[in-house]
């Protein structure tokens, strides 16, 4: 696969509110077999990261980067009803997918002259509209295969999408060829323990659906899914009770560790950064939106790692 992905990013931030909601956006990212399901949290770019994933985001602290998604029941056959919601079930468990979070920041994509706020990837630089960690060992590999799942599955891809609401003929997706090797291709219940957890307790989740519907997640939300991801097993819906315990104690050290002054972590200090400048924004008159170049206070100065630019690709 080849793409050109300079001054783009489509793929990681919700750009429809430049098109007022008209353009169909956001990637197919079929992990059940049903396609008809809606998710609790509207988010059309959502990237799912697996259960290994999730256990070295864990690790390195860096668990406020990361959220669940829960989806609609296509049926009654499948659904757990919790918090008013018919939420989709494998064996009476609800299902979820984690992914990356989407703090507002202020991009330019797509040739635009102005910033916009935009939900975008936690990990996205606005200067540069490219990836803090895509060189690293987090870099998701759900995000290295994009868009060839989306060709494998006869999809659209963002590529494509981008291009039909903003122009750019063609010149984004510059290979269209599949490889034979889609072995992280997860689908239906090749997916489940590895990429689509299984929630033992729905009972657990009460008041979480809810939030994750309405955008107002807390840590400790995030931290009983995080758990059940980390403690999930490929294949089936067992949990390791002792992966549990970790993961949740982890999750909830590392979010609590972010409140420090001298938190070792630069991404929940930035996105509750991220969230307040867009809240002032919105107050203000206008709704005022400042430079991309502010990143390097919230973000850069933080900790972040820096991006390359597209020179340096170049050369």
């Amino acid at each position: 696969m080849e793409v050109h992905c300079e001054g783009c990013a489509g793929c990681c931030m919700d750009w429809r509110p430049l098109t007022d909601g008209d353009a169909a956006g956001g990637r197919r990212r079929a992990a059940l077999d049903d396609t008809t399901r809606e998710s609790l949290d509207g988010d059309p770019n959502f990237v799912p990261l697996t259960r290994g994933e999730v256990r070295t985001f864990l690790e390195r602290g860096m668990a406020a980067a990361l959220t669940p998604r829960f989806w609609h029941a296509a049926d009654e056959a499948e659904a757990v009803e919790i918090d008013g919601y018919e939420v989709a079930s494998v064996a009476d468990r609800p299902v979820f997918f984690v992914g990356l979070r989407k703090p507002p920041k202020p991009v330019a994509p797509f040739g635009r002259e102005g910033e916009s706020w935009l939900p975008t990837c936690v990990f996205l630089d606005p200067t540069t509209l490219q990836c803090r960690i895509h060189d690293s060992d987090l870099y998701p590999a759900e995000c290295g295969a994009y868009p060839k799942h989306n060709l494998a599955l006869e999809q659209e891809t963002e590529c494509e999408r981008v291009e039909a609401a903003f122009g750019g003929d063609g010149d984004r997706l510059v290979d269209d060829s599949v490889p034979d090797d889609l072995e992280d291709l997860l689908l239906g219940s090749q997916a489940i323990g590895e990429k689509l957890f299984c929630h033992p307790v729905p009972e657990r989740l009460e008041g979480i659906v809810d939030r994750v519907a309405t955008g107002e997640l807390t840590r400790e939300d995030r931290a009983e899914c995080l758990a059940v991801a980390a403690a999930s097993s490929p294949g089936t819906v067992a949990i390791s009770e002792y992966h549990y315990e970790w993961g949740k104690e982890r999750a909830l050290e590392a979010t609590a560790a972010d409140d420090a002054d001298d938190a070792e972590s630069w991404l929940g200090p930035a996105i509750r950064e991220w969230e307040r400048r867009r809240e002032g924004a919105s107050a203000a008159d206008g709704g005022s939106v400042p430079p991309a170049s502010i990143a390097d206070d919230i973000e850069t100065e933080r900790g972040a790692p820096e991006t390359p630019g597209w020179d340096a690709l170049e050369s």
